[in-house]
């Protein structure tokens, strides 16, 4: 079972995610809170896997509260949900160490999907939420010449890098390349410090977008 919290502060959406959620025996509700400092209260009482967690709340958002809680609970799983495709957002939330990104117009199904594949480990971005990222980072990267950029790794160190572009977690890419988890990370460390990025969430943008 996924333990799950739903943070929002519109109780129709809560109602809304609860009752749908509850309709998949994988996935466990633990509990609902209204805005992020409720959030970081409840953890200390309850044991959480994954957190969906709206952006715009009173008292302290879905931005300000992912930075905490990952700061406390690095374990905790934060699924950002939001109506707003906004570049602030978004990349502040990524920053602050969110696991994904997604709208709230996903359907069940899918939502469901995106849970189980964060909670192995996967990075996720909603496709417009992708673009967005990768628009924001054209600051610091010419997002044209990628391949210029992606020049300095190995053959072994490119392919860990597709299957990360791919949302593969480091469990994942050690069983499909035959190798220890604890080489694909230290492939893992290289590689971000060959192409000067801070994590493998811009790692996995840049791939997914070359």
């Amino acid at each position: 079972m996924i333990k799950v919290l739903i943070v929002d502060d519109q109780a129709l959406i809560r109602e809304g995610l609860s009752m749908m959620l509850s309709l998949y025996k994988e996935i466990e509700i633990v509990g609902e809170t209204i805005n992020g400092k409720e959030a970081f209260d409840i953890l200390e009482e309850k044991e959480v896997d994954v957190i969906l967690m709206d952006i715009r709340m009173p008292i302290m958002n879905g931005v300000d509260a992912t930075k905490i809680i990952k700061e406390k609970y690095p374990h905790i799983k934060i699924l950002i949900l939001t109506t707003f495709n906004e570049d602030e957002y978004i990349f502040e939330g990524l920053n602050n160490g969110a696991d994904g990104y997604i709208l709230k117009d996903v359907s069940s199904k899918e939502l469901v999907n995106n849970i189980k594949s964060i909670y192995k480990g996967n990075i996720l971005f909603h496709g417009e939420v992708a673009k967005t990222i990768v628009n924001a980072m054209k600051g610091k990267q010419d997002i044209n010449k990628k391949e210029d950029i992606l020049k300095p790794l190995t053959s072994r160190e490119m392919e860990i890098a597709e299957l990360i572009g791919e949302g593969k977690s480091n469990n994942e890419i050690s069983k499909l390349l035959y190798i220890t988890e604890g080489t694909v990370k230290n492939h893992v460390t290289n590689i971000l410090n060959k192409l000067e990025l801070r994590d493998r969430t811009q790692l996995a943008i840049l791939i997914k977008n070359k």
